[in-house]
């Protein structure tokens, strides 16, 4: 809340939003929400935790949404942003910066890294890096939401064999030759691991046998089940933490 407040009182006209090809600075995003920055409390926000919170995903992943606004979300709470991420680097480094103050709190923060494309990695490192989010209390936890079922309706992948690839591959290449992707070299350094999310009262069908699609066959409609993201992911990370321990570099643990 202080820092959105503070940011509209010093920064209302940085252009932080593009719509459908048109600009809007964040003066004009709060006029179009028919706000101030006088009416904003903290329970107009809306994004503390409440006992319905982590009983209903629908409710918990609307806590990510400032007044309930997704366009908030992505000005203030987004690493890949029309503003590069900015702000919420702002936001975290201030957060960093009372944890240091206090000195004995520390703490574990989550990224997304969704497995769309293979430039996420090189995009999420150089935001933490111009970003300057590095702070001695404070490490990196990297969730990977189980959205393959969406991104193959929206024909942006033929098999989940390419998801698995977007996620990992950037992640050999940089153990291999740190020079490949020097920012991710860094950034990784302070990731301690990975996480598995997303709605698991969903039900689905866990079948998971010796007849069961290999990745690259798995070109189905529907998401793998639950098991099948875990097995190869932990597959995965077995053999990229031996090479990182090989190479003298940090290993990540899986904490879904």
């Amino acid at each position: 809340l202080r820092f959105i407040k503070k940011t509209l009182k010093n920064h209302a006209d940085e252009v932080v939003t593009c719509t459908k090809g048109h600009n809007m600075t964040l003066r004009e995003v709060f006029q179009s929400m028919n706000l101030t920055s006088y009416d904003l409390t903290v329970d107009m926000l809306d994004v503390h935790a409440d006992r319905n919170t982590f009983h209903r995903f629908d409710k918990f992943n609307a806590k990510y949404n400032p007044i309930g606004e997704s366009r908030l979300r992505e000005v203030f709470l987004k690493t890949d942003n029309y503003l590069n991420g900015s702000y919420f680097a702002r936001i975290i480094k201030e957060v960093s910066s009372d944890l240091e103050e206090s000195k004995y709190q520390n703490s574990e923060l989550r990224l997304s890294i969704y497995g769309k494309n293979l430039e996420e990695w090189d995009k999420l490192a150089k935001w933490a890096i111009d970003g300057d989010v590095y702070s001695d209390n404070v490490r990196w936890l990297i969730q990977i939401p189980r959205l393959f079922d969406i991104f193959k309706n929206n024909k942006l992948m033929d098999n989940f064999q390419e998801f698995l690839t977007n996620i990992f591959l950037p992640l050999f290449e940089v153990t291999n030759n740190p020079k490949s992707h020097p920012e991710l070299h860094m950034f990784l350094q302070y990731v301690v691991g990975f996480d598995s999310v997303d709605d698991e009262s969903k039900p689905e069908n866990p079948l998971f046998d010796k007849d069961v699609s290999v990745p690259e066959q798995w070109c189905d409609e529907e998401n793998p089940p639950y098991a099948y993201y875990q097995y190869y992911t932990y597959a995965n990370l077995t053999v990229l933490n031996h090479f990182r321990r090989e190479q003298g570099l940090n290993t990540f643990v899986l904490r879904p």
